[in-house]
């Protein structure tokens, strides 16, 4: 067979998709190099990626220089899906080129930009683009497949997906995440960032659904009714778009309380992971939710929102959960753990259990079976 990948949005600075896309690519080569008669894979990359990722065996790139929602997009690209006489493509992100008829399946990791647009696709012909892009990509694929029941729901929900066309698959969580029992290590990283205190974390962008004001107002009552004497860590490129995270840090009068990192890389993350107190979801949607399991890997208890897909991500009693539309109830459950070392050592416990039950070599497993065995 002859499998493309749309690679476009490829690696880490692309975030969760990025991941996603670099970690199914990684394992399916690994996987495809052990049949006796191997795939031929064909991977379509932006300039930067292609330059950087290596020439391998059974592996063909292509140069596309397409940019999501570019008129290239759906000309360029098109074109060159076309002259690959793929037997299937795959399509890691909903941008699917308007004009591709032939086989493909393609993931959908959440339907955030439907619930919550933001601050960035303003423009009405922007949002009348995004809906018509993703309509055409699941209504127009052979398979489409989920992150997560929650967001499979939605799809079907809000799309009018077949039930019997979705099929759920879960990320996974990679090996550099995992328990530093040398605390030495990571003292660098805190003194990087000025953190002298134990402190709460979260990571992550910094869009509304986020809900890091609220955050920032839960922090707040837990040092003035609480008087607990923690800092608040917040990693994350600052988005001039969304004001309003530091607006409210302003307004709380405890700049010197809260840190922004800006970007950290991936070392700094892990680090952060193992010395931070809890791990702090506060969002209001997530498809999937893979810091928990990251954090969860890293020995350290969670502390998220009650809805979307974060519970069953979660999983039962593996961590605690707040409505994250009350501060008030955000700085409550934090301070019920905080007084609970007990509650701690089995969230750290069950959290590091629960992580072992995701890995990216089960999620390429699932897809390379629902791509190679597709009718």
């Amino acid at each position: 067979m002859r499998i493309g990948i749309d690679c476009r949005m490829f690696g880490l600075k692309f975030t969760g998709i990025g991941r996603c896309a670099y970690e199914l690519v990684k394992h399916l080569i690994e996987t495809n190099k052990k049949l006796a008669n191997p795939h031929e894979i064909i991977l379509f990359f932006n300039k930067n990626e292609y330059s950087e990722f290596p020439e391998t065996k059974n592996v063909k790139k292509v140069l596309v220089n397409a940019q999501h929602y570019s008129l290239k997009e759906q000309t360029k690209f098109v074109e060159l899906l076309y002259k690959e006489k793929l037997d299937i493509a795959h399509f890691p992100h909903f941008n699917v080129p308007l004009l591709y008829r032939k086989k493909y399946t393609v993931t959908i990791h959440d339907l955030t930009l439907s619930l919550f647009p933001g601050n960035k696709m303003t423009k009405w012909y922007q949002r009348l683009a995004y809906h018509i892009v993703i309509r055409n990509a699941v209504s127009t694929a052979k398979k489409v497949i989920a992150v997560s029941e929650n967001t499979k729901l939605d799809i079907i929900k809000m799309l009018g997906v077949s039930p019997e066309k979705i099929q759920v698959i879960y990320n996974g969580v990679g090996p550099e995440f995992k328990m530093i029992s040398d605390t030495a290590k990571f003292k660098p990283t805190l003194q990087k960032y000025n953190i002298k205190k134990d402190f709460l974390l979260y990571t992550g962008v910094w869009r509304s659904h986020k809900n890091l004001p609220r955050l920032v107002q839960a922090f707040k009552i837990l040092k003035e009714k609480y008087h607990l004497n923690l800092q608040l860590v917040i990693t994350g490129k600052h988005d001039p778009n969304y004001p309003e995270v530091l607006q409210e840090t302003k307004k709380s009068h405890l700049q010197n309380e809260i840190i922004f990192t800006g970007a950290v890389d991936e070392k700094e993350l892990v680090h952060l992971y193992n010395a931070a107190l809890f791990y702090v979801l506060p969002s209001l949607y997530e498809g999937f939710g893979l810091p928990i399991l990251e954090s969860m890997k890293c020995g350290t208890p969670v502390v998220a929102s009650n809805i979307s897909s974060i519970p069953e991500i979660c999983g039962e009693e593996n961590a605690v959960l707040f409505n994250p539309y009350e501060p008030e109830e955000i700085a409550e459950k934090i301070h019920l753990l905080h007084s609970n070392p007990q509650l701690q050592m089995k969230l750290i416990e069950r959290g590091l259990h629960r992580a072992t039950e995701f890995s990216w070599e089960k999620m390429t497993t699932a897809t390379y079976n629902l791509i190679t065995n597709l009718k």
